[in-house]
């Protein structure tokens, strides 16, 4: 190779390298806390609390296990604003107002996420689920009728295990069905599979069954997830994809809930997924489930209660705030790894703010670059050597007087 050559595809790589690095620096940091709040000698009726402080405002994510899993994501103007609990009333039959921000001027935006219901159906007739058929379904499992249990807390994680209180004697008293909740101190990737990109302003769940019997030979699962914004405000369904699968492979779409923009928050509220699950602990390709999610439902919806979002936005919830929910469901021929592995996780983000975006990486830029640059490289360097023989030929003859 000429010497040219030489010398510029090492400095090529050494722009990857070095891009790789500054990309890896960037980022906003949080104060962040994660703390357990018992409210009594039932380990189910405790709060989660993720505190988020950054420059000038504070995100509270308060997690719950009384009555359906729920997460109440409040943004503030303050780097001081805490929560409170009035415990008797958030565990009697009316816990409006039992929660709350302080001080309640610093509150910009809140809303909520409930995971309130899991459906089995059949998946040989899985055409009916998209038609909105009912003859595929077993008797669904109420998320508010399990006992959940915070477990394995660690400084910026820890676990919602839930086991079936009503009925103890069914297919999944063995088993378990879990919400594990990750707070980030600064924007990132995860490493496990799907690697999803978060932000300082995010936080990951992680839906969990393990060893849940299955009541068919060709059982599927589906998640329902509601969500809770303020009067006015309202979720938006859409489907991002990608040619990239770098960093999940074989998967080409990202799918979110959005809220609409307001002019005094800090931007959007979103919850944000790959569209797959796994079927072990280790999650690989090869026990990736596909997953897919129907069309957002926002008429006459309601909030099955008591829970946390009724004590914090009040009784009327349903009348005073937009509800929507969407199926998500874990299905398709891999669906069969679940049969064979009793184990299913599927992540996703929540968070304020732009949802995070895949992108090429640096490493992958500078490869595409040296790839591309190479032959535009070894033409200008033969040419220049074609050049400098020539001139060096011509100067060879004497000119004739």
């Amino acid at each position: 190779m000429p010497a040219g050559g030489r010398l510029l595809l090492p400095g090529l790589w050494l722009l990857g390298g070095l891009s790789c690095l500054l990309a890896a620096a960037g980022g906003d940091r949080r104060q962040v806390t994660l703390q357990y709040l018992p409210g009594s000698n039932s380990s189910s009726a405790s709060l989660l609390h993720v505190r988020a402080v950054g420059r000038n405002d504070t995100l509270h994510y308060v997690w719950s296990g009384i009555g359906a899993p729920t997460v109440l994501l409040v943004y503030t103007r303050s780097e001081s604003s805490a929560l409170h609990v009035n415990w008797t009333k958030l565990l009697s039959a009316s816990p409006a107002g039992a929660v709350w921000i302080e001080p309640p001027g610093s509150v910009v935006y809140s809303t909520a996420v409930v995971f309130t219901k899991v459906f089995e159906y059949n998946g040989t007739n899985a055409s009916g689920l998209s038609k909105g058929q009912e003859e595929p379904f077993y008797p669904s499992y109420d998320l508010a009728g399990f006992s959940w249990q915070i477990v394995n807390q660690t400084a910026l994680m820890a676990k919602f295990q839930g086991r079936n209180t009503v009925d103890p004697g069914g297919t999944s008293h063995n088993g378990t069905i879990s919400f594990q909740v990750t707070a980030y101190e600064e924007g990132g990737r995860d490493g496990p599979l799907p690697r999803l990109l978060h932000t300082a302003n995010s936080s990951k769940v992680e839906f969990i069954m393990d060893s849940v019997a299955p009541r068919g030979n060709k059982s599927r699962f589906l998640l329902e997830v509601v969500t809770v914004e303020e009067k006015g405000g309202h979720k938006r369904l859409q489907s991002v994809r990608s040619i990239d699968d770098e960093y999940t492979p074989t998967i080409f779409e990202m799918a979110q809930l959005v809220s609409e923009p307001r002019n005094d928050s800090v931007g959007p509220s979103f919850f944000q997924w790959k569209t797959t699950a796994y079927g072990s602990r280790d999650a690989s390709r090869e026990n990736a489930i596909r997953c897919r999610y129907y069309p957002l439902q926002t008429a006459n919806r309601t909030l099955p209660g008591p829970s946390i979002a009724h004590a914090y936005f009040g009784e009327g919830l349903g009348h005073s705030h937009s509800i929507a929910a969407i199926n998500i469901s874990f299905s398709g021929e891999d669906g069969e790894v679940y049969a064979e592995k009793g184990y299913l996780s599927w992540s996703a983000l929540l968070g304020f703010g732009t949802p995070p975006k895949d992108a090429f990486s640096p490493l992958v830029m500078a490869i595409v670059a040296v790839a591309l640059g190479t032959p535009v490289v070894l033409l200008l360097a033969g040419a220049l050597v074609v050049l400098f023989a020539r001139r060096k030929r011509h100067s060879q003859y004497e000119p004739i007087n």
